[in-house]
Protein backbone atom coordinates (compact mmCIF):
# COMPACT_ATOMS: atom_id res chain seq x y z
CA UNK A 1 0.00 0.00 0.00
CA UNK A 2 1.02 3.50 -0.72
CA UNK A 3 1.15 6.06 2.13
CA UNK A 4 -2.39 7.29 1.05
CA UNK A 5 -3.52 3.81 1.40
CA UNK A 6 -2.01 3.71 4.78
CA UNK A 7 -3.51 6.82 6.11
CA UNK A 8 -7.23 5.99 5.10
CA UNK A 9 -6.59 2.25 6.59
CA UNK A 10 -5.26 3.89 10.13
CA UNK A 11 -8.17 6.40 9.73
CA UNK A 12 -10.51 3.84 9.62
CA UNK A 13 -9.03 1.79 12.60
CA UNK A 14 -8.89 3.97 14.60
CA UNK A 15 -12.94 5.05 13.69
CA UNK A 16 -13.37 0.94 14.47
CA UNK A 17 -11.83 1.45 17.94
CA UNK A 18 -13.66 4.50 18.88
CA UNK A 19 -16.84 2.50 17.92
CA UNK A 20 -15.85 -0.28 20.42
CA UNK A 21 -14.86 1.82 23.11
CA UNK A 22 -18.91 3.46 22.50
CA UNK A 23 -19.99 0.26 23.03
CA UNK A 24 -18.60 0.29 26.88
CA UNK A 25 -19.65 4.07 27.36
CA UNK A 26 -23.50 3.33 26.42
CA UNK A 27 -22.75 -0.21 28.43
CA UNK A 28 -21.71 2.44 31.45
CA UNK A 29 -24.42 4.95 30.92
CA UNK A 30 -25.50 4.21 34.78
CA UNK A 31 -26.53 7.63 35.55
CA UNK A 32 -30.12 7.81 35.60
CA UNK A 33 -32.78 9.68 34.92
CA UNK A 34 -33.71 10.18 38.83
CA UNK A 35 -35.50 13.40 40.53
CA UNK A 36 -33.08 15.77 41.37
CA UNK A 37 -33.32 14.62 45.10
CA UNK A 38 -33.17 11.03 44.72
CA UNK A 39 -29.72 11.90 42.76
CA UNK A 40 -28.43 13.93 45.97
CA UNK A 41 -29.33 11.23 48.09
CA UNK A 42 -28.20 8.03 45.94
CA UNK A 43 -24.49 10.72 45.49
CA UNK A 44 -24.24 11.45 49.25
CA UNK A 45 -24.49 7.83 50.36
CA UNK A 46 -22.12 6.55 48.00
CA UNK A 47 -18.26 7.29 47.70
CA UNK A 48 -16.56 8.41 44.06
CA UNK A 49 -16.52 5.19 42.22
CA UNK A 50 -13.28 4.25 40.23
CA UNK A 51 -12.11 6.78 37.75
CA UNK A 52 -13.99 5.35 33.98
CA UNK A 53 -10.25 5.75 32.44
CA UNK A 54 -8.53 3.28 35.18
CA UNK A 55 -11.96 1.22 34.72
CA UNK A 56 -11.65 0.97 30.85
CA UNK A 57 -8.02 0.27 31.03
CA UNK A 58 -7.82 -2.83 33.23
CA UNK A 59 -11.69 -3.94 31.59
CA UNK A 60 -9.96 -4.05 28.30
CA UNK A 61 -6.99 -5.81 29.93
CA UNK A 62 -9.03 -8.72 31.77
CA UNK A 63 -11.48 -8.54 28.51
CA UNK A 64 -8.07 -9.93 26.64
CA UNK A 65 -7.14 -12.35 28.68
CA UNK A 66 -10.68 -13.57 28.49
CA UNK A 67 -10.16 -14.44 24.83
CA UNK A 68 -6.90 -16.07 25.77
CA UNK A 69 -9.01 -18.43 28.20
CA UNK A 70 -11.51 -19.15 25.63
CA UNK A 71 -9.07 -19.96 23.17
CA UNK A 72 -7.20 -22.80 26.12
CA UNK A 73 -10.95 -23.64 26.54
CA UNK A 74 -11.50 -24.66 22.96
CA UNK A 75 -8.15 -26.02 22.21
CA UNK A 76 -7.83 -28.06 25.39
CA UNK A 77 -11.56 -29.31 25.69
CA UNK A 78 -11.92 -27.99 28.89
CA UNK A 79 -15.52 -27.23 30.41
CA UNK A 80 -16.55 -24.68 33.04
CA UNK A 81 -19.49 -23.33 34.97
CA UNK A 82 -19.75 -20.37 36.35
CA UNK A 83 -22.65 -19.85 38.68
CA UNK A 84 -23.61 -15.92 39.96
CA UNK A 85 -25.73 -15.75 42.46
CA UNK A 86 -26.96 -12.63 44.84
CA UNK A 87 -29.12 -10.13 46.21
CA UNK A 88 -31.61 -8.23 43.91
CA UNK A 89 -29.31 -5.72 41.70
CA UNK A 90 -26.41 -6.85 43.08
CA UNK A 91 -24.52 -6.73 39.41
CA UNK A 92 -25.11 -9.98 38.55
CA UNK A 93 -25.93 -8.88 35.05
CA UNK A 94 -23.55 -6.12 35.20
CA UNK A 95 -20.46 -8.30 35.42
CA UNK A 96 -21.64 -11.21 33.03
CA UNK A 97 -22.10 -8.65 30.27
CA UNK A 98 -18.44 -7.75 30.46
CA UNK A 99 -17.46 -11.00 30.57
CA UNK A 100 -19.23 -12.23 27.49
CA UNK A 101 -18.90 -8.64 25.91
CA UNK A 102 -16.17 -9.78 23.12
CA UNK A 103 -16.30 -13.52 23.49
CA UNK A 104 -17.85 -16.12 21.05
CA UNK A 105 -21.82 -16.82 21.88
CA UNK A 106 -21.13 -19.92 20.52
CA UNK A 107 -18.69 -20.94 22.77
CA UNK A 108 -19.18 -18.94 26.38
CA UNK A 109 -23.04 -19.27 27.10
CA UNK A 110 -25.41 -17.21 29.54
CA UNK A 111 -27.79 -19.34 31.14
CA UNK A 112 -30.69 -17.79 32.85
CA UNK A 113 -33.70 -19.75 33.32
CA UNK A 114 -37.35 -18.50 33.80
CA UNK A 115 -39.81 -20.17 36.62
CA UNK A 116 -40.25 -23.28 36.49
CA UNK A 117 -43.52 -24.80 34.17
CA UNK A 118 -46.20 -27.51 35.76
CA UNK A 119 -44.25 -30.40 34.16
CA UNK A 120 -40.96 -29.12 34.83
CA UNK A 121 -42.10 -28.88 39.05
CA UNK A 122 -42.59 -33.10 38.26
CA UNK A 123 -39.10 -33.48 38.06
CA UNK A 124 -35.63 -34.05 39.62
CA UNK A 125 -35.05 -30.80 40.80
CA UNK A 126 -31.69 -30.65 38.88
CA UNK A 127 -33.14 -31.81 35.45
CA UNK A 128 -33.66 -28.94 33.76
CA UNK A 129 -30.32 -27.36 34.23
CA UNK A 130 -28.33 -30.70 33.78
CA UNK A 131 -29.14 -30.08 29.63
CA UNK A 132 -27.06 -26.35 29.43
CA UNK A 133 -24.28 -27.80 31.82
CA UNK A 134 -21.14 -27.35 28.99
CA UNK A 135 -19.86 -30.14 26.56
CA UNK A 136 -15.66 -30.12 25.46
CA UNK A 137 -14.88 -26.67 25.01
CA UNK A 138 -17.53 -24.73 26.14
CA UNK A 139 -17.99 -21.98 29.04
CA UNK A 140 -21.60 -21.51 30.55
CA UNK A 141 -22.49 -18.89 32.81
CA UNK A 142 -25.46 -19.81 35.17
CA UNK A 143 -27.62 -16.44 35.88
CA UNK A 144 -28.89 -17.56 38.81
CA UNK A 145 -28.63 -21.47 39.13
CA UNK A 146 -29.99 -24.39 41.16
CA UNK A 147 -29.38 -22.16 44.41
CA UNK A 148 -33.03 -20.50 43.71
CA UNK A 149 -34.03 -23.66 45.73
CA UNK A 150 -32.28 -22.69 49.12
CA UNK A 151 -32.78 -18.85 48.18
CA UNK A 152 -35.82 -17.29 46.68
CA UNK A 153 -38.25 -20.47 46.36
CA UNK A 154 -36.96 -21.31 50.39
CA UNK A 155 -37.57 -17.62 51.21
CA UNK A 156 -41.06 -16.97 48.87
CA UNK A 157 -42.29 -20.77 50.21
CA UNK A 158 -41.84 -21.90 46.48
CA UNK A 159 -40.81 -24.78 48.29
CA UNK A 160 -41.54 -27.29 50.84
CA UNK A 161 -38.70 -27.12 54.29
CA UNK A 162 -38.38 -31.37 52.96
CA UNK A 163 -37.91 -30.09 49.61
CA UNK A 164 -34.96 -27.46 50.48
CA UNK A 165 -33.42 -30.31 53.30
CA UNK A 166 -33.17 -32.29 50.91
CA UNK A 167 -31.46 -30.13 48.10
CA UNK A 168 -28.92 -28.82 50.57
CA UNK A 169 -28.51 -32.96 51.28
CA UNK A 170 -28.10 -33.41 47.32
CA UNK A 171 -26.11 -30.26 46.21
CA UNK A 172 -22.81 -30.90 47.33
CA UNK A 173 -23.01 -34.67 45.83
CA UNK A 174 -24.42 -33.64 42.58
CA UNK A 175 -21.20 -30.81 42.22
CA UNK A 176 -18.95 -33.27 43.17
CA UNK A 177 -20.07 -35.15 40.58
CA UNK A 178 -19.93 -32.33 37.73
CA UNK A 179 -16.53 -32.19 39.04
CA UNK A 180 -15.53 -35.66 38.44
CA UNK A 181 -17.01 -35.75 35.08
CA UNK A 182 -14.22 -32.72 34.40
CA UNK A 183 -16.47 -29.87 34.66
CA UNK A 184 -14.63 -27.05 36.52
CA UNK A 185 -17.33 -25.34 39.00
CA UNK A 186 -17.00 -21.93 40.06
CA UNK A 187 -19.35 -20.15 42.37
CA UNK A 188 -19.79 -16.45 43.07
CA UNK A 189 -21.93 -14.40 45.51
CA UNK A 190 -22.58 -11.02 45.10
CA UNK A 191 -22.83 -8.56 48.01
CA UNK A 192 -24.07 -5.55 48.50
CA UNK A 193 -25.71 -3.86 51.76
CA UNK A 194 -28.86 -3.06 52.38
CA UNK A 195 -28.76 0.84 52.10
CA UNK A 196 -26.89 -0.09 49.10
CA UNK A 197 -29.56 -2.05 47.57
CA UNK A 198 -32.46 0.17 48.44
CA UNK A 199 -30.24 3.00 46.42
CA UNK A 200 -29.97 0.77 43.00
CA UNK A 201 -34.07 -0.24 43.35
CA UNK A 202 -35.19 3.35 43.90
CA UNK A 203 -32.85 4.17 40.57
CA UNK A 204 -35.04 1.52 38.95
CA UNK A 205 -37.87 2.89 39.79
CA UNK A 206 -37.42 6.95 38.70
CA UNK A 207 -35.55 5.54 35.87
CA UNK A 208 -37.89 4.71 32.82
CA UNK A 209 -34.70 2.67 31.17
CA UNK A 210 -34.56 0.65 34.07
CA UNK A 211 -37.95 -0.08 35.45
CA UNK A 212 -38.13 -3.59 33.41
CA UNK A 213 -35.46 -4.89 35.88
CA UNK A 214 -37.68 -4.11 38.80
CA UNK A 215 -39.86 -7.25 39.43
CA UNK A 216 -43.10 -7.97 41.89
CA UNK A 217 -40.48 -10.06 43.33
CA UNK A 218 -37.39 -7.98 43.83
CA UNK A 219 -39.79 -5.75 45.42
CA UNK A 220 -40.69 -8.50 47.94
CA UNK A 221 -36.69 -9.60 48.35
CA UNK A 222 -36.44 -5.92 50.48
CA UNK A 223 -39.11 -6.44 52.76
CA UNK A 224 -37.46 -9.96 53.62
CA UNK A 225 -34.21 -8.95 53.59
CA UNK A 226 -33.29 -10.65 56.70
CA UNK A 227 -34.73 -13.92 55.63
CA UNK A 228 -32.28 -14.06 52.47
CA UNK A 229 -29.81 -13.69 54.52
CA UNK A 230 -30.64 -16.55 56.85
CA UNK A 231 -31.00 -18.13 53.83
CA UNK A 232 -27.92 -16.96 52.56
CA UNK A 233 -25.88 -18.47 55.74
CA UNK A 234 -27.14 -21.77 55.60
CA UNK A 235 -26.46 -22.08 52.32
CA UNK A 236 -22.50 -21.36 52.43
CA UNK A 237 -22.80 -23.79 55.44
CA UNK A 238 -24.01 -26.57 53.71
CA UNK A 239 -23.12 -26.58 50.20
CA UNK A 240 -19.14 -24.32 50.85
CA UNK A 241 -17.63 -27.64 49.57
CA UNK A 242 -13.78 -27.68 48.21
CA UNK A 243 -14.74 -29.14 44.99
CA UNK A 244 -16.53 -26.14 44.36
CA UNK A 245 -16.28 -23.53 46.91
CA UNK A 246 -18.13 -20.19 47.19
CA UNK A 247 -16.83 -16.84 46.53
CA UNK A 248 -17.46 -13.68 47.82
CA UNK A 249 -17.77 -10.33 45.40
CA UNK A 250 -18.19 -6.85 47.77
CA UNK A 251 -20.32 -5.28 45.57
CA UNK A 252 -21.17 -2.12 46.41
CA UNK A 253 -18.81 -0.41 43.64
CA UNK A 254 -20.09 -1.96 41.09
CA UNK A 255 -16.52 -1.30 38.68
CA UNK A 256 -14.22 -2.75 40.88
CA UNK A 257 -16.52 -6.05 41.49
CA UNK A 258 -16.77 -7.03 38.26
CA UNK A 259 -12.86 -6.11 37.88
CA UNK A 260 -12.74 -8.29 40.80
CA UNK A 261 -14.81 -11.25 40.03
CA UNK A 262 -13.28 -11.40 36.27
CA UNK A 263 -9.55 -11.26 37.74
CA UNK A 264 -10.46 -13.78 40.27
CA UNK A 265 -12.24 -16.12 37.54
CA UNK A 266 -9.10 -16.13 35.48
CA UNK A 267 -6.77 -16.82 38.38
CA UNK A 268 -9.04 -20.11 39.07
CA UNK A 269 -8.21 -21.80 35.71
CA UNK A 270 -4.67 -22.81 34.82
CA UNK A 271 -5.28 -21.55 30.82
CA UNK A 272 -2.48 -20.49 28.80
CA UNK A 273 -1.80 -18.96 25.51
CA UNK A 274 -2.33 -21.61 22.94
CA UNK A 275 -0.62 -22.16 19.22
CA UNK A 276 -3.17 -20.14 16.83
CA UNK A 277 -3.15 -19.94 12.78
CA UNK A 278 -2.15 -16.59 11.15
CA UNK A 279 -4.88 -15.46 9.76
CA UNK A 280 -4.78 -14.00 6.74
CA UNK A 281 -7.46 -12.18 4.25
CA UNK A 282 -7.73 -13.86 0.74
CA UNK A 283 -7.80 -11.46 -2.22
CA UNK A 284 -11.22 -10.78 -3.46
CA UNK A 285 -12.34 -13.22 -6.50
CA UNK A 286 -13.47 -10.17 -9.50
CA UNK A 287 -15.65 -11.63 -11.99
CA UNK A 288 -15.96 -9.44 -15.49
CA UNK A 289 -19.26 -11.29 -16.11
CA UNK A 290 -21.17 -10.17 -12.62
CA UNK A 291 -23.36 -7.78 -13.29
CA UNK A 292 -24.77 -6.33 -9.50
CA UNK A 293 -28.65 -6.35 -9.59
CA UNK A 294 -30.23 -2.81 -8.50
CA UNK A 295 -32.57 -3.59 -5.45
CA UNK A 296 -36.12 -2.06 -4.86
CA UNK A 297 -35.87 1.17 -2.94
CA UNK A 298 -38.58 -0.23 -0.72
CA UNK A 299 -36.28 -3.24 0.71
CA UNK A 300 -34.05 -0.72 2.36
CA UNK A 301 -34.38 0.43 6.02
CA UNK A 302 -34.97 4.38 6.15
CA UNK A 303 -32.29 6.40 7.20
CA UNK A 304 -33.99 8.84 9.96
CA UNK A 305 -30.15 9.19 11.65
Amino acid sequence: MDSDEIDDAMSWLEAEIADSLDEDYELEMSDPHLSTEVRKIYRKARPPGMDRHDYFRALLVLQSELIKLQEWVVHTGAKIVVIFEGRDAAGKGGVIKRITQRLNPRIVRTVALPAPNEREKTQWYFQRYVPHLPAAGEIVLFDRSWYNRSGVERVMGFATPDQVEQFLNDVPEFERMLVRSGITVLKYWFSITDEEQQLRFLMRIYDPLKQWKLSPMDLESRVRWEEYTKAKEITFARTNIPEAPWFIVEGNDKKKARLNCIAHLLDQIPYEEVPSETIELPERVFNPDYDRQTLPSELYVPERY
